[in-house]
């Protein structure tokens, strides 16, 4: 009787269940729906967590600095490295020298030419209205909705998005703290596949001589797989590297940093679990495939001066970047 008991009550559940995602897919409005409007920053909001770099954060970063020693934390975008899916990434001299001599001195000048999907190659900075979901609004129609609700018609222009474009982020001057997953594992790269848990970031903070508490809102929270030993091989980008877990997404929203970045995606598709619960739903932004090189190499603090300024091209998707450490 008790194992039937449990039975039925699995199916009320279940059912339960069913009827509460039917209301979750169906009852949102413009006004009010399952992420929006931003309970921290309002319906209005475009910069998502970039709005946690006050004067103030950026005041207790810079107190970090003691060598002025700098780590380069990006790719070098060339023509060799790898490209997702038929992205592509070309750099041209239209002529040498592009322009004639000029003037008494007859100076001459170089100009480049480039083409690419500028914002989603190399070590790339997704912006607000990089990822979205397509979901059934209250009146039945299916819309693509974004970060704080702003849907596809608000949006979509083909010239450059008319809202959530890069040019709403703040630049990103902040604490950095680099959890150093595949140190902490004894790894050269993390194994593919590998759902990071919470457990494993605890503990490579506890090896770091990090307390959980001392994480604070507006951080950066930048995680090292080892997969920047892989690049430019084709792997970095094609590889299913380790992700984060459910239950490490939810730690990181938790911790309300500005942004999270790693030397892989942190994801896994098809779902994309990461991108929407922190960008879409939390507007915490995400840089991807960060060079962890120069810092592995005799690191002297976990915590340091972090600086990710995204170029402001309006209306742009995401933004290339030059992520740096300071010590």
């Amino acid at each position: 009787m008790k194992l039937l008991r449990i039975i039925h009550a699995s199916r009320y559940l279940f059912l339960a269940h069913i009827i509460l995602s039917a209301i979750h897919a169906t009852g949102q409005t413009r006004e009010k729906g399952p992420w929006w409007p931003s309970p921290l920053w309002g319906a209005a909001d475009q910069s998502g967590a970039s709005n946690w770099i006050t004067p103030e954060k950026i005041l207790q970063a810079v107190s970090l600095v003691k060598t002025g020693k700098y780590c380069e934390l990006g790719h070098v975008y060339e023509a060799g490295m790898p490209l997702p899916d038929k992205r592509n990434f070309k750099l041209i001299i239209p002529s040498f020298p592009t322009y004639s001599p000029t003037g008494k001195d007859s100076l001459v000048f170089n100009d480049e030419y480039v083409t690419s999907e500028i914002g989603q190659v190399g070590t790339q900075f997704d912006g607000p209205g990089h990822p979205g979901r397509h979901i059934r609004m209250a009146d039945g129609r299916l819309d693509n909705i974004f970060y704080n609700g702003f849907t596809e018609d608000e949006m979509r222009n083909p010239y450059g998005l008319l809202k959530l474009g890069v040019e709403n982020v703040k630049p990103i001057i902040t604490r950095g703290i680099l959890i150093d997953l595949a140190t902490y594992k004894d790894v050269n790269t993390m194994p593919e596949n590998y759902a990071i848990t919470v457990t494993d970031i605890r503990n490579a903070l506890e090896r770091e001589g990090i307390k959980e508490s001392d994480i604070e809102p507006g951080d950066a929270l930048l995680f090292n797989l080892g997969w920047w030993r892989l690049w430019p091989d084709k792997k970095t980008i094609d590889g299913k590297a380790a992700y984060a877990s459910p239950e490490a997404i939810d730690w990181i929203i938790s911790k309300k940093p500005s942004i999270v970045g790693s030397d892989a995606h942190l994801d896994s598709a098809p779902d994309f679990s990461l991108h929407r619960r922190l960008i879409i739903e939390n507007g915490i932004f995400n840089v991807e495939f960060l060079n962890f090189e120069s810092i592995s190499q005799g690191i002297s603090s976990y915590k340091f001066l972090f600086i990710l300024t995204p170029l402001r091209l309006k209306g742009a998707t995401g933004s290339p970047c030059r992520p740096l450490a300071i010590f």
